[in-house]
């Protein structure tokens, strides 16, 4: 069994392996199951799934990382356009048979830009960094400004202004940021709160020494949490369940989501003590290691079908989809990693 210190560091691994998964799913929902099967309970149970598990797992185990690898600012900035760039190159990839079917003349009613600057997470990320680069420069280790900036990201997206004039690239441009847009899945604004969140756990981790608890007040927590969600899952369900609701979030759902994150870390902390060498734990941590490749090849598998065969899978097909799109991205990633090992060895 991996030493306690060890498996901490594994943790943010299996979260993310986790998510991806999670996100494959809700993916296949949205795109392949049957509007049937998508309105049914075993849909909505999907779409949770897909929801405060997923995404904002991603945004706060990247802020995480990055406060744990004391990031520089510049370095930050560079990560940030360059996971903008991927952004883009991903949209068009993703979406490539659609596009092409729209230029041959078959769907003349779709609007192509909105899915070449369709808002998807590496935007968030991309956005979420230079925003931290910034932060970085000016607040530096001081942690109020940083409590502000998440409080600030995650209220102030109802109060912020909403363009409605002709000019179609200030559409897409807010869209990145905030609004109602139907391509903007992650705005900067609330979903910079998570990203925020976990650099701001690993700073204040350090300064109440976090890791000398004992397990009993972990376990009191989690019980705590627990109790909090469970009181209020009607509401956070509802809120998971309704995409357009989902996406643009407010304050109060916000909250509910840090305290879901809060319990889901805790639940895998204690499930891994005691699983971590299991090879299912392994493989979910493969994933989590290698997640942005892991991440673009599930949408380009995904997004190029869906053009052929959009939401007209069973729940036994929707199932079967599950696990091919799983096993090729397991195959297609562990395939580009030895690709780009054997074309960039390490020294």
């Amino acid at each position: 069994m991996t030493s306690q210190k060890s498996q901490r560091l594994l943790l943010p691994d299996l979260l993310k392996g986790i998510a991806v998964v999670l996100m494959i799913q809700v993916h296949l929902t949205e795109l392949f199951a049957r509007p049937a099967f998508f309105d049914s309970v075993a849909g909505k149970v999907s779409l949770f799934l897909g929801g405060p598990a997923a995404a904002p797992v991603f945004m706060a185990v990247m802020g995480y990382f990055l406060a744990w690898k004391a990031v520089s600012s510049k370095n930050l900035f560079l990560r940030g356009i360059k996971l903008i760039g991927l952004g883009i190159l991903l949209n068009i990839g993703l979406n490539f048979h659609l596009l092409i079917n729209y230029f041959l003349g078959y769907y003349s009613s779709l609007d192509p830009l909105s899915y070449i600057f369709g808002v998807d997470i590496l935007f968030l990320a991309g956005l979420s960094m230079l925003v931290m680069a910034g932060l970085q420069k000016v607040a530096g280790k001081h942690l109020l400004p940083w409590i502000l900036a998440l409080l600030i990201a995650a209220a102030a997206e109802p109060f912020l202004p909403l363009y409605e004039g002709k000019w179609p690239v200030i559409h897409y441009v807010q869209a990145f940021f905030w609004g109602k847009a139907y391509w903007s899945y992650f705005p900067l604004f609330p979903w910079l709160s998570y990203p925020l969140a976990g650099f701001l756990f690993y700073r204040l981790s350090k300064n109440i020494q976090i890791s000398q608890w004992r397990t009993k007040t972990f376990l009191i927590i989690w019980f705590v949490l627990l109790a909090g969600i469970a009181s209020s899952f009607a509401y956070g369900f509802r809120i998971s369940i309704n995409l357009p609701a989902y996406y643009h979030h407010q304050l109060l759902f916000v909250g509910w989501t840090m305290a879901f994150l809060a319990w889901w870390v805790l639940s895998w902390y204690f499930i891994s003590s005691s699983f971590s060498n299991n090879w299912f734990f392994r493989y979910l941590q493969f994933c989590g290691r290698n997640v942005t490749v892991f991440y673009v090849i599930q949408w380009l598998l995904i997004g190029n079908i869906a053009t052929a065969i959009y939401r007209s899978q069973s729940p036994l097909q929707w199932l079967m989809w599950l696990v091919i799109i799983v096993l090729a991205s397991s195959l297609l990633t562990k395939g580009y990693l030895i690709a780009r090992n054997k074309s960039f060895p390490k020294t």
